[in-house]
């Protein structure tokens, strides 16, 4: 399984007092380095013969796997939480955390101090609706490696040794083999069909924009891996593209204020593929005028920011 990276959910440039360069950094450097990594250990886990190759090599690359996956996880949620707004929760979380904490004040309290506990060294401070409990708590994670984030177990397998001893002693492969004929499947199943049910993170819509149709990166440089013909823009604005040291390798930057001077350039029998800083506006819009000239254009998801995340190749801008 290939993971696919997931287009930065905030306008990193309308945050209140967090930099661009932090931002940035924090997406395609963390982020985009975690996914990566996921990759990476996806593809060495895909390569063994998991009947000849050791336990511990198994069990460390599975380990390094969830410290990965919920690297990835839980910072496409901490990107996706923050937008520039009054700081006050909407009437229906407040109700809701009125009813689990005591108070809106309460949760927050909660949640600073947890996170003033952290300080210093790692971990995450999150807000979890428990879907047995029907309630939100606050939970603590020391590491990525502690739960699957958004995971609903619908199957556990309890190897401490309490579980077995009285009757295995320390044969464990014998208690897993017992276990293994022992699965409740119909009951396995129904916990699979209950946790289908419930959705995913939504994926960004970008609702101004309606239909427009979009491309990820991962498509992107397979394309261009392929040798597959496409035309692309970067699109960034000016006053952006100026400050910058990179480009993408195989783009041409244009401005996409004077999109008339230079749609002449383009040819319409080859798709064209629009890019700005991070997915939003001027590469959109940009599209739109393309495609309304008559050409196949795309903007590219996620944007510049999105393409450095996954290491796609870059050239020096002049």
């Amino acid at each position: 399984m290939r993971y696919q990276l997931t287009p930065i959910n905030t306008r990193p440039w309308l945050l209140n007092g967090l930099s661009l360069r932090l931002i940035e950094s924090h997406y395609e450097n963390h982020y985009g380095g975690a996914l990566r990594r996921l990759n990476a250990i996806t593809e060495q886990l895909e390569s063994l013969d998991f009947d000849t190759t050791p336990g511990y090599v198994v069990n460390s690359l599975k380990r390094e796997e969830l410290i990965a996956l919920n690297s990835t996880l839980l910072h496409e949620l901490y990107f996706a939480s923050m937008a520039f707004g009054d700081g006050r929760p909407t009437q229906m979380l407040a109700q809701a955390l009125t009813r689990d904490f005591g108070s809106v004040d309460r949760w927050r309290s909660e949640f600073v101090a947890m996170a003033k506990g952290l300080a210093g060294g790692s971990g995450w401070v999150l807000l979890v609706y428990v879907p047995r409990d029907r309630r939100l708590i606050n939970q603590y994670a020391g590491d990525h490696g502690q739960t699957t984030a958004g995971g609903i177990p619908i199957l556990a397998l309890d190897m401490y040794e309490h579980a077995y001893h009285i009757d295995f002693g320390a044969n464990a492969t014998a208690y897993i083999d017992t276990f293994q004929r022992n699965i409740d499947w119909a009951s396995t199943q129904a916990r699979y069909e209950d946790a289908a049910k419930v959705e995913g993170p939504r994926p960004l819509v970008q609702k101004e924009f309606g239909d427009l149709p979009g491309i990820g990166v991962e498509d992107v440089k397979a394309m261009l891996d392929s040798g597959t013909p496409v035309q692309i823009i970067d699109a960034r604005p000016r006053s952006y593209i100026s400050r910058q040291q990179d480009i993408m390798d195989g783009a041409v930057w244009r401005d996409p204020e004077r999109v008339h001077d230079w749609i002449g350039q383009l040819s319409k029998s080859d798709p064209v593929v629009v890019f700005c800083a991070y997915g939003f506006h001027v590469g959109c819009k940009t599209a739109i005028a393309l495609r309304e000239a008559g050409f196949d254009a795309k903007y590219m998801k996620g944007g510049h920011s999105a393409w450095k995340a996954i290491g796609g190749p870059l050239k020096l801008y002049a």
